[in-house]
């Protein structure tokens, strides 16, 4: 926390007096806005410990109940405030920033002084039995540091920081080098957030489950040989099963996105927003997707089996392609404007999913299990794929979005038509994985 105030207030600083600050009649109340952005990050430091513990003793449902009250607290304020009071500009999103984080530690706080000490933590023989325990504390028999924590800890920190980077690259490029303008930024983080939505809604939880899954499953840093080979069946078959099924979903994504993103945009923001370089970047965001949802699992996979001298030589891995991935976004944008950006993020992603694949095959590959084969759908679906998107492209081309409603009705019964035939052949090739998915 004391770190987190330190950085708050030095980016704080940073963004106020260091970059450009938008123009006050088109963007008011920005300086509250930096401000109020600040504080969230450290109130929600605060709650940390307690989303560390809940993750870690596998707490879903508390984990599902405090972000979806916070997300729902702060999309209900933001609509109301934007309804009663447009004027208030910046002011909006500050505050419900602010009870989004406020909502979510209280949460966590709220639950946790409830359940410590309770006779279902006693029952569970809970490692922690008091509120105190939580706040830092000096231990007698212990050093003040345990350097062999404090070594894995910094490992981690490391890979975050670069991470950071590779995920969130592009915004420091458009702060820092001013190579798009305040428009183009906006129509390029409406398009982001409409592409992202899937991967926050479906590829993240995946992520986060799975990756405590494994590491639960799997012991860090052993090898498949000195393994449990019942933990390591389970293991192959579950990490190939969700393979394919996020291959499956980004390739469906990816397939009717590229027909329907002129569409979506025209419903969605009008003219402004499908005429312009949105559907561009939306179509290459569909295909960004696919490459989200691969690099999800197969990372997840990896972290969790990592030990601290992999997680190091992974690091300086990263280290060279986060200054790679900059460069590339900085040339690509000079190129082709804000659908650089996503090219690059292909790029950076494509290199992580090669690394990460590279790791699953060398350590299965002395077992008789090779989950990878999950990134290989059936031939025949991969048929009505591309069928798909052969039709639904012409059915752009001839129906949309100048030609009126009827027309536009006809593209989208032509897409509804197709996404029905792959949903059948899926469930006709696929039928291991659609088990899989009906189990769990």
């Amino acid at each position: 926390v004391p770190l987190g105030v330190f950085w708050s207030i030095f980016l704080g600083l940073v963004w106020l007096y260091l970059l450009e600050v938008p123009d006050p009649a088109v963007v008011p109340h920005y300086q509250a806005g930096v401000v109020a952005f600040g504080l969230s990050a450290i109130i929600e430091l605060l709650g940390e410990p307690f989303w560390v513990l809940a993750q870690a003793h596998l707490f879903v449902r508390l984990k599902v109940i405090a972000e979806s009250l916070s997300v729902v607290s702060k999309c209900i304020l933001t609509v109301i405030l934007v309804v009663l009071y447009p004027r208030w500009g910046l002011y909006i999103f500050s505050l419900a920033q602010l009870l989004y984080v406020s909502v979510l530690v209280m949460c966590y706080v709220i639950y946790f002084t409830m359940f410590l000490g309770s006779p279902e933590a006693r029952k569970k023989s809970f490692p922690v039995a008091r509120m105190k325990a939580l706040l830092p504390n000096l231990v007698e028999d212990e050093t003040f540091v345990n350097w062999k924590e404090a070594r894995l800890t910094w490992s981690f920190f490391k890979q975050s920081f670069l991470k950071q980077i590779l995920t969130e690259g592009e915004r420091y490029v458009m702060t820092f080098l001013n190579v798009l303008n305040f428009g183009d930024q906006g129509v390029y983080d409406i398009v982001n957030n409409l592409g992202s939505l899937v991967a926050r809604f479906i590829f993240l939880p995946i992520e986060e489950s799975f990756y405590v899954f494994f590491a639960k499953v799997l012991e860090r840093g052993k090898n498949v040989k000195d393994q449990k080979q019942d933990d390591v069946a389970m293991a192959a078959n579950v990490l190939e099963l969700l393979l394919k099924l996020v291959l499956l979903i980004g390739l469906t994504i990816t397939v009717f996105g590229y027909a329907y993103s002129q569409l979506a945009l025209d419903i969605y923001g009008g003219s402004m927003l499908s005429s312009g370089t949105g559907p561009d970047l939306l179509r290459c965001y569909s295909l960004y997707v696919l490459f989200l949802a691969i690099n999800g699992v197969t990372e997840c996979f990896t972290f969790a089996l990592m030990c601290k001298e992999e997680v190091d030589r992974y690091n300086f891995v990263m280290l060279a392609l986060s200054f790679t991935f900059l460069c590339i976004s900085y040339f690509l944008t000079h190129w082709h404007g804000s659908i650089g950006f996503i090219l690059a993020n292909c790029f950076n992603m494509a290199i992580r999913i090669a690394h990460s694949i590279h790791y699953i095959y060398n350590y299965f590959k002395e077992s008789t299990y090779n989950p990878l084969t999950g990134l290989l759908p059936s031939p025949f679906l991969v048929l009505v794929y591309i069928i798909s998107g052969v039709i639904t492209g012409f059915s752009e081309v001839f129906f949309c979005c100048d030609k009126g409603w009827m027309a536009r009705l006809i593209h989208i019964s032509m897409g509804a038509l197709c996404f029905a035939a792959t949903i059948v052949t899926m469930f006709c090739t696929e039928t291991k994985l659609i088990h899989f998915v009906r189990s769990q």
